[in-house]
């Protein structure tokens, strides 16, 4: 199958509400956030949710698709920093190797504390983060997982931070593709994602499928993943999620020009 009919994917439960109705002219291409963005840049798939700050890197070569990403409402629940300690005791934060939007939040938020523990990249393993480390950053279904099992160990909700101090939502993932994509397949993608999006928020049957499915995937109670779904993860890019993205983007990453639109830059 052509790369151009295969959707680049998060291995999370994060964005199961975009692909739960797929027909057989789509692939899905499923893997952590950060290996996304080298599929999408070797042209493994036409669009992919990749790490915000891997867009800044790469914004010479991707745009990004109107309306969809991967946004937290204010808490987001899967993008955690645990500890035994309080954060401003911890002498170092072990920092996961799947997400590099986390990793630089992290960074951010411990300077906007004045606060400069030791950051250690390391695999995704709690055990093994906590048993070397004071504190570490956990994202995704196994955040969520942790907390449930050890929620004294919750030490800081990432997304909740940075809305607390700029007011506005995170948004960890951006829906990318090259600029040098097929405009046709480009929009084909994203409005099949949408409408999967909206068949979900607005038809109770759906998301229930959707939750139940998501819940058995990851071992998790079905109401913790219907508080997920509606209360702490998003993948509408709506006005205020943009002024996020903007913000992220110049405060984190130092791109002040803003993000490039694939719809914009290919009606120019």
């Amino acid at each position: 199958m052509s790369w151009k009919r295969v959707l680049g994917r998060v291995s999370f439960i994060n964005c199961d509400p975009l692909f739960y109705a797929l027909d057989q002219n789509w692939k899905i291409l499923s893997a952590p956030p950060s290996w996304l963005s080298g599929h999408l840049l070797r042209k493994d798939c036409i669009t992919a949710p990749i790490p915000t700050s891997d867009y800044a890197t790469n914004i010479d070569q991707l745009s990004l698709l109107h309306d969809i990403g991967i946004v937290s409402k204010e808490s987001v629940g899967s993008v955690l920093l645990f500890g035994n300690r309080s954060l401003e005791s911890m002498r170092d934060i072990a920092l996961p190797s799947d997400s590099s939007t986390s990793n630089m939040l992290m960074k951010w938020l411990l300077g906007h504390r004045g606060l400069d523990p030791k950051l250690v990249p390391m695999g995704p393993d709690i055990g093994t983060m906590l048993g070397t480390c004071d504190g570490a950053v956990v994202i995704g279904d196994r955040a969520i997982s942790e907390a449930l099992l050890n929620p004294n160990l919750v030490r800081m909700d990432l997304g909740l931070e940075w809305t607390k101090i700029t007011g506005l939502p995170m948004v960890f993932g951006v829906f990318a593709t090259r600029k040098d994509s097929q405009p046709s397949v480009v929009t084909e993608a994203r409005e099949l994602m949408l409408r999967n999006y909206n068949t979900f928020l607005e038809d109770e049957e759906t998301m229930a499928s959707v939750i139940s499915s998501a819940s058995k995937k990851i071992n998790i109670p079905r109401d913790r993943v219907a508080k997920y779904f509606n209360y702490e993860v998003s993948n509408i890019l709506d006005s205020k999620a943009i002024h996020g993205l903007l913000a992220f983007l110049e405060e984190v990453c130092g791109i002040i020009d803003g993000p490039v639109w694939f719809d914009d830059h290919h009606s120019e």
